[in-house]
């Protein structure tokens, strides 16, 4: 039986944000396209998230952030993933994040983030673009 190549993200909510319609939303979307997504809910530390990336074998974070928290939790994340030997992980985010903010996020080694208005065709597309599948 040949098994088909896919692409696995972990999606998660970092910090004391409780909105998480949308990263529900971005979450199905990324399934329905044929992803193997695993979604961590509210209230994830950085280190539960990097944690669970590297057990499920992840090659993607999304990070959804609406606190206003976005330097500090990417930053953690980035770090972390450092400390594990998991750098190659692809970290990706969204949410409501200053366009001041993006130089540094982009210095950080955030691959995109998608502000408010970003389509769930979108994310897909760049996710596919940007995260090779595996078998």
């Amino acid at each position: 039986m040949e098994t088909a190549a896919r692409i696995r993200v972990v999606i998660a909510k970092p910090g004391l944000d409780g909105h998480d319609r949308g990263v529900k939303i971005v979450a199905r979307a990324l399934r329905d396209a044929g992803m193997e997504v695993v979604y961590t809910g509210l209230h994830q530390t950085p280190e539960q998230i990097v944690h669970t990336a590297i057990q499920e074998d992840a090659q993607a974070i999304g990070l959804s952030i609406l606190s206003g928290a976005h330097m500090t939790l990417f930053a953690r994340v980035f770090e972390l993933l450092r400390e594990q030997d998991a750098a190659d992980i692809v970290v990706f985010g969204g949410g409501i994040i200053p366009e001041a903010d993006m130089p540094e996020l982009d210095r950080l080694g955030v691959a995109r983030v998608f502000t408010p208005g970003a389509t769930t065709e979108e994310i897909v597309a760049w996710v596919r673009s940007a995260i090779p599948a595996r078998v």
